[in-house]
């Protein structure tokens, strides 16, 4: 007897449990189907082995069709004849399969053994993760998501107008998979093959002079702390990416010699780099000093964070850990307040690009602008100039400052004039 869709149809469920099975030439083991009182049917493959009789569930009918019941069967007959016992075969995937990781466990590994360490933006990484990925593949095996499962996830992003942060999404699940291959935590990566969803855009924005003017006069009255009106001064002013002036400490400040020193632990090329500081940028640090005198940060963030390591007082309040501030604190402020500064849209990393752009307008030669931005210079000549172009850097900056202070008075020179012009009329 052969097993056909018509006759696995026409077995009834009885009262107690009961096998039929298909006849076997071989003699290497015997196909069966169980049918349960409950109508329920498993195909299952009796064989024998080191002289036990030996029972292995293949799966359920009919989301097992008899064509793939006998090639499983046939597969176990082949194991069988060479010596391997199927069934433990079976439970030994069995049991790796439950001690796979899920993406939860792959994600949060590679947060704490690779990112935290390397990474000074593992939070942002972090954040990518449990807001748009853990949420719908957190529990699910790791080496269950399928690059269908990666499209759909990248889907919802394009959907919600945010293709870029897809791409910085694709990029980071595939970073998550080749670290889990490279720790054999996963064999193969989702995301291979994977184009990204949306052609990446080079950001030009760059805040003209009337911009500047602009910025720079209704930044005092922006609806925002005064911390984080300074940053953004002293952003414009020394022309350092946004991470270094919000986690700039007082330790890397030498005000009579007018000079920052940032840290090569922070610097994004693990180079120090030293940053000549003009008058307008050490007016700016003496106002962080006294808005916040005792503070090791020069930009503490205004929440209130416990200090758990502390001593106090049974009853008294743990004093406030002094802590930078947020890394999207200035973003979400400059975009808060851009009816106020009543110009077009833009980013706090734009006035990086802003300042270096206005300089060589100055004048200032493209090589000590890109000093003072601490770009890395790959060309063979680089290796063998040591100049620190520290006299060139100082002479720009306070070029730069010269400028925009200018723009600044002079708007206020036109705000007098204007109030003056009223008065008469």
């Amino acid at each position: 007897m052969k097993f056909t869709d018509k006759y696995i149809s026409n077995l009834k469920p009885k009262a107690a449990r009961y096998t039929v099975q298909e006849e076997n030439a071989h003699g290497n083991g015997t196909l069966r189907l169980r049918v349960s009182p409950n109508g329920h049917k498993a195909w299952e493959f009796t064989y024998s082995f080191d002289g036990r009789v030996r029972r292995l569930t293949l799966g359920t009918y009919p989301a097992m069709g008899v064509a793939d019941a006998h090639a499983a069967c046939g597969e176990a007959m082949r194991k069988r004849e060479r010596g391997i016992d199927p069934g433990a075969v079976a439970v030994d995937a069995r049991t790796l399969q439950r001690k796979a990781p899920t993406f939860n466990d792959l994600a949060d590994r590679y947060l704490k053994e690779w990112a935290q360490p390397r990474k000074r933006s593992w939070k942002v990484d972090e954040a990518m993760l449990k807001r748009d990925v853990l949420p719908t593949w957190g529990r699910h095996k790791a080496e269950a998501i399928q690059r269908k499962d990666v499209r759909a996830l990248l889907q919802v992003l394009v959907d919600r107008g945010s293709e870029i942060q897809a791409n910085r999404l694709l990029a980071l699940v595939r970073k998550v998979y080749n670290w889990g291959i490279a720790q054999d935590l996963v064999a193969m990566n989702p995301c291979d093959r994977l184009a990204a969803p949306a052609p990446e855009r080079q950001r030009e924005r760059m805040l003209s002079e009337s911009d500047l003017q602009a910025f720079l006069s209704a930044l005092p009255t922006a609806a925002m702390g005064g911390e984080t009106k300074l940053a953004l001064r002293l952003l414009i002013l020394t022309a350092q990416r946004p991470g270094e002036i919000l986690t700039l400490r007082w330790s890397e400040i030498d005000e009579p010699a007018g000079w920052w020193t940032i840290p090569g632990a922070k610097a994004k090329n693990k180079k120090p780099h030293r940053v000549p500081l003009s008058p307008q940028a050490l007016d700016v640090l003496r106002e962080a000093k006294a808005l916040n005198p005792k503070a090791a940060h020069v930009f503490p963030s205004p929440r209130l964070v416990e200090d758990p390591d502390a001593k106090v007082e049974p009853g008294e309040p743990a004093p406030r850990k002094d802590v930078p501030m947020g890394a999207c604190s200035l973003a979400l402020a400059v975009r808060r307040n851009l009816p106020h500064f009543a110009v077009a849209p833009f980013r706090p990393h734009d006035l990086r690009r802003t300042a270096a752009s206005h300089m060589t307008g100055l004048g200032i030669s493209r090589l000590v602008v890109s000093k003072i931005l601490n770009h890395t210079d790959p060309t063979v000549t680089a290796v063998y100039d040591r100049n620190s172009y520290d006299k060139d850097k100082r002479e720009a900056l306070d070029t730069w400052g010269r400028k925009l202070a200018g723009l600044v008075a002079r708007t206020r020179l036109a705000v007098v004039y204007d109030d003056k012009a009223q008065g008469v009329a």
